[in-house]
């Protein structure tokens, strides 16, 4: 939910802002917001007291609905189209990184944008606005490959069922709206009991993480992350579903050289010359405050590391995690 944000004009707090501010207080220096969605991280950081904050963000739209207010700021704001996993490119020796991961609100509110299961609109889900969109995906993906998408990036028990499902509907006429796709989609599914999630939900979320290739820009950035920030700088990272907490976790404990023990009964191995050390050493949730305001925030995560003065180095994806299509789905 980078830089969560409803359509309306009333400012809205981004998840997990206070608790973030107050994790690495105190800010100073030159940050850089690699999801600066609708800003409000960035004028978070800029109130509290950051030198220039770069925002950074590959939906174009993001930096249009900022017009009217990123001149109150002056030169301390630079607005970078671009993805976060080129930060390093865009700037180095930056005092801290600023990663809210997800869709935003302001994406999820326009129905236009297609990432919505619950308005309807052309299925689309591109946050840069160009490539496949889900609706290319939903109609010349294979069976199986719908169902690796759905079980692998969705988390979705039921992705065969519904992969089935698609590719039988879609041969009598393309799936080009969000609607038909939620149609098609409950049809696998038992109605949900109340408090439970709608039955869309880790279908959009599998087809929106492969159209902007999520996991792969994640792993990037946090890689992009380690060459741009100077010695003691911090890395902020807000993750929204378990499988993002668990790469972001992961990165972490092995950047900062926790690599794990042989058995149970064995020291802790060290790393040398880790390149982080861990600020928070669990993943820190909203408090009933924020739940209140935004029921959204219920499943969002904050981590923190401080960067060392040891090189940048290299890491395979694998060692955080990061799921790769090609499993058999169930």
């Amino acid at each position: 939910m980078a830089g969560a944000q409803s359509s309306s004009d009333k400012p809205h707090i981004p998840v997990l802002l206070r608790p973030l501010l107050a994790a690495v207080a105190p800010v100073s220096g030159i940050w850089l917001d690699g999801t600066f969605g609708a800003g409000g991280y960035t004028r978070g950081l800029l109130e509290a007291g950051a030198e220039k904050v770069i925002g950074v963000d590959r939906d174009p739209l993001a930096f249009e609905m900022a017009a009217d207010w990123a001149s109150e700021y002056g030169d301390r704001l630079v607005m970078q189209q671009g993805v976060f996993s080129r930060m390093d490119d865009y700037a180095q020796n930056l005092d801290g990184v600023v990663l809210d991961l997800g869709v935003s609100s302001m994406q999820l509110d326009q129905a236009e944008r297609g990432f919505s299961f619950m308005k309807d609109g052309p299925l689309d889900m591109r946050m840069s606005q160009e490539g496949e969109s889900a609706a290319d995906l939903v109609n010349t993906a294979t069976e199986t490959q719908l169902a690796d998408i759905l079980f692998h990036f969705g988390e979705e028990r039921a992705s065969r069922r519904i992969a089935k499902a698609i590719v039988k509907a879609r041969a009598d006429e393309p799936i080009t709206t969000t609607l038909r796709l939620v149609e098609i989609i409950e049809s696998c599914l038992p109605r949900p009991k109340p408090g439970q999630s709608h039955p869309a939900t880790r279908s959009f979320q599998g087809l929106r993480i492969a159209v902007n290739a999520e996991y792969e820009e994640l792993f990037q950035g946090l890689m992009a992350a380690e060459r741009a920030l100077k010695p003691g700088g911090q890395l902020a990272v807000v993750t929204f579903h378990s499988i993002e907490d668990r790469m972001v976790k992961r990165f972490f404990q092995s950047r900062a050289g926790k690599t794990g023990r042989a058995n149970r009964y064995a020291p802790e191995l060290a790393q040398e010359q880790p390149q982080f050390t861990l600020k928070t050493r669990k993943a820190v949730g909203p408090d009933e405050q924020e739940l209140q305001e935004n029921p959204r925030a219920r499943s969002a995560k904050l981590r923190v590391a401080i960067r060392t003065d040891a090189p940048a180095g290299e890491i395979e994806a694998r060692a955080i995690g990061m799921p790769e299509l090609g499993g058999r789905a169930r």
